[in-house]
């Protein structure tokens, strides 16, 4: 039984409470070992903590001597109460572990398999409401002008709508363990390395045009295009090998 589990087991069965408190003390355990209220937080007052609960303050406060009790929070006289539980680390999904097992190669093999097939099906399938998506996502990756890491959220993002766009939920899926990948990677660092003020105006030129081809229905044009960013992906990767 994990700890989480013996402390509730605890609350539970050592106090006799009336059926309102213990609702009071499951819901702030359970955000409490969500992380909600991460360790050594202060927890909203007695007064915050019965409006949002629509209960009384003094069933609040009696749910608070059971949580203080159990260890689980430290009230301080005229300070609040903080929480002491630690939550258990949430497991690695396998998700993540595949993620970081990927190399940058692999990862841009992978890159050159997805990205011209689902471009090509955005092109086709995205509605025009997702279009004006697009527009307002190229518009932020637009704005950038320095910073790598404002950069690469943005480029993400407009991938991800793209991804979105092509009506395929498993190849989204797919793409989002690619940007999952990279980012777990020494990958994202190389690009931080490279994505100078000129480079990303660059990428910002390269990313309006395929906006256009995608808002104009041109299959063609956009998967060229895709093929060709690839291209220059692949030869900055090579010269870091």
């Amino acid at each position: 039984m994990s700890s989480a589990e013996e402390t509730t087991s605890q609350i539970l069965t050592t106090h006799s409470v009336g059926a309102t408190v213990q609702v009071v003390i499951d819901t702030l355990f359970a955000r409490i070992k969500a992380g909600t209220y991460p360790v050594d937080t202060r927890l909203p007052s007695e007064r915050t903590l019965a409006s949002e609960l629509g209960v009384a303050r003094n069933t609040v406060r009696e749910a608070l001597d059971v949580l203080a009790s159990q260890n689980v929070i430290h009230r301080r006289p005229g300070s609040g109460s903080f929480v002491k539980f630690r939550s258990d680390p949430k497991p690695e999904t396998s998700y993540s572990s595949l993620a970081k097992e990927v190399s940058p190669l692999d990862h841009l093999v992978v890159r050159g398999i997805l990205e011209p097939e689902m471009v090509r099906l955005a092109v086709i399938n995205m509605t025009p409401r997702q279009i004006d998506e697009l527009d307002e996502i190229l518009s932020r990756v637009e704005a950038v002008r320095t910073d790598p890491g404002d950069f690469i959220e943005a480029e993400e993002d407009l991938y991800r709508k793209i991804a979105e766009g092509t009506g395929n939920p498993l190849l989204h899926s797919c793409y989002e363990l690619t940007i999952e990948a990279c980012r777990l990677s020494y990958r994202t660092a190389l690009r931080r390395r490279h994505l100078t003020p000129q480079r990303i105006q660059d990428y910002q030129k390269r990313y309006n045009t395929l906006f256009n081809a995608i808002a104009s229905r041109d299959v063609e044009s956009a998967v060229e295009f895709i093929k060709l960013h690839l291209i220059d992906e692949q030869k900055l990767l090579l010269q870091e090998i």
